[in-house]
């Protein structure tokens, strides 16, 4: 048997009513956007079987990226939850068949408390499609089952629409990357737009040496410090260099290396330094990466030692 070739039929059968569905969108979408957008209630998304599962998944992507929406069942809002829907409240409702018992049994409901419905469903003659104020096509000629029974192409069909809709409204509302990472703070990109600098940086116990030290002191120090460098000060606390272990390694290849000559004479003059704190995080990542460094020095506007950064302290906090 061979299953590339299934995998393949199954994934240009899918495709295939994907592409037909695209190239026949009604104006029933703008209108189910227009309804959404000035609605001052939520968006409760409702569906039973393979249909209420993707609803669930479509409820999700609409609550993060902006649109006040949550998944109901039609079994719970027949037994008590129907008021969990308020009167500004939309509803989408999704079966395929048009037809699902339970979900035709709250219907009556909503039209009693004039709750504005969208349909997903593949035939505009069906139940679900008659209650409904705006109506989505999803309807596909061929499931991607062997059967042609089980719920594939249609299920695929019917989440791309709602991913359809989620992307549309993000558009309508202008929505960007600073708000989707409001609604995920925990996730990478929410570390990615909101973790400054600050927040990383080591302000304690820093190897710090002045201009004057010597080499074999100021490795003393570096062991101590734990960041594989040493920062040289002037008389004045100002940062003037940087003794890397890459520094140390390339001074132990000279012939006249010596353990007894000053830091700064082997040391990084000038080393990349940051004097803003409150730049992102991940902007601060893209710097070390450009500069090939370790250890990035933040400083104030007169050069004057804040704190340091290191690349590993990104790397914990999933600064990518």
């Amino acid at each position: 048997m061979d299953f590339k070739q299934i995998v393949k039929e199954v994934l240009l059968t899918e495709a295939y009513e994907l592409e037909k569905a695209a190239n026949k969108i009604s104006f029933d979408i703008e209108k189910a956007i227009e309804l959404i957008i000035n609605s001052r209630g939520k968006l409760i998304v409702t569906g039973v079987g393979k249909s209420g599962l993707v609803g669930t998944k479509i409820a999700a992507t609409l609550a993060s990226t902006g649109t006040s929406s949550f998944f109901l069942h039609p079994t719970e809002a027949m037994h008590g939850d129907l008021g969990m829907i308020g009167k500004e409240d939309i509803v989408l409702g999704i079966s395929y068949s048009g037809e699902s018992e339970e979900l035709v049994q709250i219907l009556p409901h909503l039209k009693r408390f004039n709750i504005p419905l969208i349909a997903m469903a593949k035939s505009e003659t069906s139940t679900l499609a008659k209650y409904s104020d705006v109506f989505i096509n999803i309807n596909v000629d061929k499931e991607a089952c062997p059967l042609d029974t089980a719920p594939t192409s249609s299920t695929t069909l019917t989440m791309a629409m709602g991913d359809a809709l989620a992307v549309c409204l993000m558009k309508k509302r202008d929505f960007k990357k600073e708000d989707f990472a409001s609604f995920h703070p925990g996730g990478s990109l929410g570390k990615k737009l909101f973790i400054k600098v600050d927040d990383l940086l080591k302000k304690d116990n820093l190897p710090i040496v002045s201009r004057e030290t010597k080499l074999k002191d100021a490795i003393l120090v570096m062991s101590e410090g734990r960041l594989g460098s040493v920062i040289i000060e002037n008389e004045n606390k100002k940062v003037i260099a940087l003794l890397s272990d890459g520094d140390l390694r390339r001074a132990l290849m000279k012939d006249n290396f010596s353990m007894d000559c000053k830091v700064e004479e082997i040391a990084t003059k000038n080393p990349k330094t940051l004097k803003n704190k409150e730049i992102l995080a991940s902007d601060a990542l893209q710097i070390i990466e450009n500069y090939k460094i370790q250890l990035l020095i933040v400083t104030d506007e007169n050069d004057k030692l804040i704190g340091v950064l290191h690349i590993h302290d990104l790397i914990e906090a999933g600064i990518k």
